[in-house]
């Protein structure tokens, strides 16, 4: 048996060069919460998320104050019987949001720690489904001060010229005459067999509103339609995917399998975009890939593609990488020392044990919000 000798995170506090908009706010910042969890044998694994844009260290604080007492001196192979341990002891204190996280990050260390012990990449050491590569689809589009639809149709064909596939953009945030623009513009530039993906990050607050929209968008061949609505709102998710035929995808920010089977018994949603990271980490993770696969359901996971190929890689029903091109957006990105390498759509997966990277120290300390704790 190898017990865990110590537990340390820390918060990473990372400024956008832009500030950058969805369609109902704007971002400055990035949050991070990074963790570190060793054992006994001296193998170390890492964990990591995102915690907002303002007071990240909400997760680091239960990281430290909640659950690092209860996992030092435990077993690190015993990833389901610690999960379930952080989890009952995070009851009275939230079971999704921050606290959901930081179960999230402390799992994700242990499977990664386990993982080079045992001298695999993370997805053999999952059970692999794909050995060599994964396909993803290029994430962008985002809202910048002076960005025109020309703007926006160039970067998304850029993608195309590297030869992915399938893009996504932000939608949501203008009226419909400038958002059609913004679709139009890009359809042209990526021609029609493109798969376009659109990100409302949650614009609506009514169906009449959402359904405008969806008439609008339908005629462009749009491959889904993400967080049309609050996550709260899970109804109105059902109403407009019983109205139009460009399927509705969510849950980035839901936690625990039983938020995820809701929205299945609903119908809410036909695809899923569970969040290793926000999710309840991989072993959560897991569980929700396996329920949705009942279901026939697929998962796109959610941001983190340094974290999600080994899960697309694991999981046949988890299908494709949502990648970021650059470092302006996920600028976590800047926090790693090695990078996925791509190769005509597809991300390469790791050769090296564990998750195939590891954080880079003197960029760390450069964004600290706090010192190792």
């Amino acid at each position: 048996m190898t017990t865990i000798r110590s537990v340390r995170a820390r918060t990473i506090c990372v400024p956008l060069d832009h500030p950058t908009s969805f369609s109902n706010r704007q971002v400055f910042k990035r949050d991070y919460a990074v963790v570190e969890v060793e054992g006994e044998d001296g193998h170390k694994g890492i964990g990591f998320c995102y915690g907002g844009s303002n007071a990240g260290a909400l997760v680091t604080h239960a990281v430290r104050e909640l659950f690092a007492p209860l996992l030092v001196g435990a077993d690190c192979h015993a990833t389901e019987a610690l999960w379930q341990k952080m989890y009952q002891e995070a009851l009275l204190h939230g079971r999704c949001g921050s606290v959901m996280r930081a179960i999230s990050i402390l799992d994700t260390a242990l499977w990664d720690r386990n993982a080079r012990a045992a001298g695999l990449p993370l997805y053999k050491y999952l059970g692999a489904s794909d050995l060599e590569s994964v396909p993803a689809y290029a994430s962008g589009g985002y809202y910048l001060e002076g960005k025109t639809p020309d703007h926006l149709a160039q970067e998304m064909a850029n993608h195309v010229e590297q030869g992915f596939t399938a893009v996504k953009i932000k939608v949501g945030r203008g009226d419909l005459a400038s958002e059609e623009a913004r679709l139009a513009a890009v359809r042209e530039a990526i021609g029609p067999h493109v798969q376009l993906m659109m990100d409302a990050n949650n614009a609506w607050h009514d169906l009449p509103s959402a359904l405008a929209f969806m008439r609008m968008a339908e005629p462009y061949f749009p491959f889904w339609i993400e967080e049309p609505f609050s996550p709260d709102d899970i109804d109105n998710h059902r109403r407009l995917a019983e109205r139009t035929p460009v399927p509705v995808a969510t849950g980035e920010i839901e936690a625990g399998r039983w938020r995820f089977r809701e929205l299945l018994d609903k119908e809410a949603a036909m695809i899923l975009q569970t969040d290793a990271a926000v999710c309840g980490g991989i072993s959560e993770f897991r569980r929700i890939a396996a329920t949705a696969a009942s279901f026939g359901v697929e998962i796109y996971p959610h941001w983190f593609h340094d974290l999600h190929v080994h899960l697309v890689a694991s999981a046949p029903n988890v299908r494709m990488v949502e990648f970021f091109a650059d470092d302006q957006v996920l600028n976590f990105r800047r926090l790693v020392d090695t990078q996925l390498e791509f190769d005509n759509g597809r991300l390469l997966l790791p050769k090296t044990p564990g998750l195939g990277f590891d954080f880079d120290a003197e960029t760390l300390d450069r964004f600290a919000g706090d010192a190792w704790q």
